[in-house]
């Protein structure tokens, strides 16, 4: 396995010490997109209406991705790792749509995903003042408690039906606060392409995170609304030409989280203790599943979903500390800091109101690193690896919070939030028990190895059994498997859930006092201090800075610009922008992770050599971002965003434009796969003859 590099400090620092945004750093609000910056660099102004345009055509993944409607007929084009949940779960023992790919040839043969909920960002709302006033001169857990409660009210009162998913959205950690509402759907999401495996990850975990690449991460789905194709007025035209060297391009996506904008005692609990922490259990996971694997070709089958996660969790949590380890980097970030707190100590009044806040950070920080085991394992953040323990305990906590006023209850079970937590809980997609007793025996051996044999909780959780043995009775004697039984002990409220016998359910009603406990310590202890003060810091970066700069990643709607350019490695070398299918055949050695699928063997010589392949460009972007649009000036794809490059990984904590990269698939390459490789002539034609609404263009 490749792992992350050491990411070069001198590099980061020009990135990191300049007093503004460089040009072409961060991912943008659409609200608050710099227009005139991008202009003043390539002679492009995006206006309203291409901002507008562009957010409606765009789409949010429920589950973590991003993708983009590419016809009228609501066609979503994402990732083949963005839908590979779904591919999976609509596989057989007999046909296994994973390795071997799925194509319906026509609409007739387009599958139902069992878990998959897609959203539109259809408006933007400033309720800043409204939840400031709510919390105003509170602390602590008041102070906490009663944002929660705003942000119910506000989110409530926006929903207004099931098709709407509203969200209020901290943004600058607490400078400011919008209402994100999202057209959703959920009931009928369809499969309608996907290649095989060995092509969408060719090349690999050694590859992940690397260039040249030769990957066609690819997937189709299509939005169906009362039995039919959804409309999509919105959606992007497909450029037949491709991008070329040095062109502007846009990113149009959902960037997980970053966390650029946390003060230096954050980053060294980090990079001191947290990270290092949740690598350990990475690794632990990632050698558990792989030993699983070996059971069988399905045990491989089933775990292939959870083992590609893992990987990828693992290389880049570790490529992200890697950054925080760079000496010269780091001491940028306290430069940066000393700088900012230095500008405060001028504005007496600042001064008063924000001086203490880092010191608060730092000491609520210590006890978050103090409690992570408790947060981990007694909170049950990770639900010891298993998904039938994380719907039991949806269950048991959605009866009790569910009969509670929506304000106080816990934010997944607040009315505007149920239909997300119901996706998941009620969800169709097969459980399988052999997987489950392996993940949840790992689950419960990582609980009693950190907490301690002895600890009180450990000893409730086990009794006097070994964590396979509960493991396994739990897991073979649960019934929540079938998905009418979790709907009718939902239904049946508290009443339901006190007298289930079911031993996974009793598991949890058991836990459920130390559960609650270890979440209020957080909370009280942790969450609402960092949430106060860098509220505080985020008034006094306004300020002094106004809206010049861009809010840390939330998993909503942004967008970056850049350009397609390579870039020179540590060693030296030229890294060129684009690779070309020749290189996939030539870098084929017949042997995973390097092995051509049948398919594309056979089309060798029907294919362009020199066809472009894969490409990188200059945009921002980090995890979240994988399905994302590539899009030139005239919003037309380009290209899939579906990795980054190694350096990239130290985007969590700033950005690099001389070897941050994003990693996209060529429209070109897309569509003379699909045509020439999968004789998907009804898709093609569907996305190069759409018309979409006209956009404006440079002005």
């Amino acid at each position: 396995m490749t792992l992350p590099r050491p990411l070069p400090a001198l590099a980061l620092v020009l990135a990191l010490t300049a007093p503004a945004v460089r040009a072409e750093e961060g991912m943008w609000t659409f609200d608050n997109f710099p227009s005139v910056k991008v202009e003043k660099t390539y002679g492009f102004s995006p206006d309203r209406a291409w901002l507008d345009h562009v957010r409606l055509s765009s789409v949010r993944l429920a589950l973590g991705c991003s993708g983009s409607f590419v016809s009228p007929d609501g066609l979503v084009m994402t990732n083949h790792h963005c839908a590979r949940r779904c591919i999976q779960d609509l596989s057989t023992p007999e046909q296994d749509l994973t390795a071997h790919g799925f194509h319906a040839r026509t609409q007739a043969e387009e599958r139902t995903c069992p878990r998959m909920e897609i959203n539109q960002l259809t408006s933007i709302k400033d309720v800043t003042a409204q939840v400031q006033t709510a919390t105003r001169g509170l602390s602590g857990d008041a102070f906490n408690q009663a944002q929660k409660a705003e942000f119910s009210r506000i989110e409530k009162a926006c929903q207004t039906s099931d098709q709407l998913r509203c969200e209020v959205v901290t943004l600058y950690r607490g400078g400011q606060y919008h209402l994100y509402t999202y057209r959703r759907w959920k009931k009928d999401v369809r499969l309608v392409f996907a290649p095989e495996e060995s092509i969408a990850f060719f090349g690999g975990d050694p590859d992940n995170f690397n260039f040249p690449r030769y990957d066609m991460d690819v997937s189709f789905l299509r939005v169906y609304e009362d039995g039919k194709p959804l409309q999509t007025p919105n959606h992007f035209r497909w450029s037949s030409a491709g991008a070329r060297d040095g062109e502007l391009t846009f990113v149009s996506g959902n960037p997980g989280s970053t966390s650029r904008l946390m003060t230096v005692a954050q980053l060294v609990a980090q990079r001191d203790q947290l990270l290092p922490a949740k690598i350990e259990r990475l690794a632990q996971l990632r050698g558990w599943v792989s030993q699983f694997q070996q059971r069988s070709p399905e045990a491989r089958r089933i775990s292939q979903d959870e083992l590609f996660g893992v990987e990828n969790s693992y290389k880049g949590t570790v490529g992200r500390r890697e950054a925080l380890l760079d000496p010269v980097f780091f001491a940028s970030k306290v430069k940066d800091e000393q700088a900012l707190r230095d500008r405060v100590a001028k504005v007496p009044a600042l001064q008063k109101d924000v001086g203490g806040a880092w010191d608060a950070i730092a000491q609520a920080t210590a006890t978050e690193v103090k409690l992570e085991p408790e947060t981990t394992w007694i909170r049950s953040a990770n639900r010891y690896y298993s998904e039938l323990f994380g719907i039991a305990r949806n269950l048991v906590w959605g009866a009790a919070e569910r009969a509670r006023p929506d304000t106080e209850r816990y934010r997944e079970f607040t009315d505007a939030r149920l239909p997300a937590t119901e996706l998941v809980t009620f969800s169709k997609a097969p459980i399988h028990a052999e997987l489950e007793v392996e993940l949840f025996t790992l689950g419960l051996t990582k609980m009693r190895e950190e907490l301690g044999a002895d600890h009180p909780y450990v000893r409730k959780v086990l009794g006097k059994e070994s964590p396979r043995q509960l493991a396994t009775r739990v897991v073979q004697g649960t019934k929540l498997y079938d998905v009418a039984q979790r709907r009718a002990l939902w239904s049946g409220g508290a009443a339901a859930i006190a007298a289930s016998t079911d031993p996974m359910v009793v598991l949890v009603r058991r836990l459920d006092p130390e559960m609650r406990a270890a979440r209020k310590a957080f909370e009280d202890q942790v969450e609402s201090v960092l949430k106060k003060n860098g509220e505080l810091i985020a008034r006094a970066r306004f300020q002094l800075e106004g809206t010049s700069n861009y809010p840390d990643a939330t998993f909503t709607a942004r967008l970056s610009y850049g350009s397609v350019r390579g870039w020179t490695s540590e060693d030296g070398r030229k890294i060129a922008p684009f690779t070309e299918f020749a290189g996939a055949f030539q870098r084929a050695t017949g042997e995973a992770p390097f092995d051509l699928p049948a398919s594309w063997l056979k089309a060798k010589d029907r294919l362009t050599p020199t066809t472009p392949f894969d490409l990188v460009t200059t945009n921002d972007i980090i995890g979240g971002n994988s399905g994302s649009p590539l899009l030139n000036r005239n919003a037309e794809i380009v290209g899939l965003v579906f990795d980054g490059n190694l350096p990239s990984l130290g985007g969590e904590y700033g950005f690099d434009i001389r070897n941050n990269r994003t990693v996209a698939v060529d429209s070109r390459a897309l569509i003379e796969a699909l045509r020439v490789v999968y004789g998907a002539d009804r898709l093609v034609q569907e996305l190069v003859q759409a018309p979409a609404p006209r956009t404006t263009g440079p002005r």
